[in-house]
């Protein structure tokens, strides 16, 4: 297979996604995003994407790596959020296959193309969260990343570990972020570190319990309610009290 036949498949893949879009869905998409942060969107379902992006990705499966990664390109410049998904379909399903240098391109793809909550959270929790796992040491750049002036990538320092999270992983990393994006104004980024936060208390919930109600007092309501989200309602009236 070559590489203009990845060229066709990503133009079989916009053409299915013209085909399945709908004006409700795509009204209801919009809804989810503010102002500011308005993406073009064709109006297709998330499952309806996924499984168009998958079924494309079968006839791509034997491509490089690298010329995946460069198809995946050419949807996160259009800027729409089904391509987008489409893209990060596309680069976990390659996950086996991750190298160290591929944290470049994944940190590429953030600095250059995301400008929404959905193409930073549909990147970062599965692409970015299975190369972390895969590549513990790169956790250290997440949390350079926490210090960046891009909102974007300081949500993503955070968002990135939340299925490691789950599992109990970086809990040390997850604090410094944390800490780091403590004092931040922005409600998008309070809500990426309050969900990581969420997510870590599945593993660790006495932990993280400790770590947010010493920070009460600092810690923004939005995080410090996304913190507690999980955790036992005598544990919730606790934290809420102290």
């Amino acid at each position: 297979m070559d590489y203009q036949t990845g060229n066709d498949i990503v133009e079989k893949v916009r053409g299915l996604l013209r085909e399945n879009s709908d004006e409700e869905t795509k009204k209801g998409s919009r809804r989810f995003f503010k102002e500011n942060e308005q993406a073009p969107v064709h109006g297709v379902k998330s499952a309806a994407v996924r499984k168009i992006a998958k079924a494309a990705f079968a006839e791509i499966r034997g491509l490089p790596k690298s010329e995946i990664f460069a198809l995946c390109d050419i949807f996160w410049e259009s800027g729409y959020i089904e391509e987008i998904g489409a893209a990060c379909e596309w680069s976990y399903a390659v996950r086996k296959q991750y190298q160290p240098e591929d944290f470049s391109v994944f940190e590429k793809w953030i600095d250059s193309y995301v400008k929404n909550w959905a193409a930073c959270d549909t990147l970062c929790n599965h692409t970015i969260g299975a190369f972390i796992e895969m590549y513990p040491a790169f956790a250290a750049s997440l949390t350079d990343w926490s210090k960046s002036e891009n909102r974007w990538k300081k949500r993503a320092s955070a968002v990135s570990l939340i299925i490691p999270a789950r599992k109990g992983f970086f809990l040390p990393e997850i604090f410094e972020i944390a800490d780091t994006l403590l004092p931040d104004l922005d409600d998008l980024v309070q809500k990426g570190y309050g969900w990581m936060l969420k997510a870590a208390s599945e593993a660790h919930q006495t932990e993280v319990f400790d770590f947010v109600v010493s920070r009460k007092k600092v810690m923004p309501r939005t995080a410090f309610r996304y913190a507690i989200e999980k955790m036992p309602p005598e544990r919730r009236a606790e934290a809420m009290k102290k």
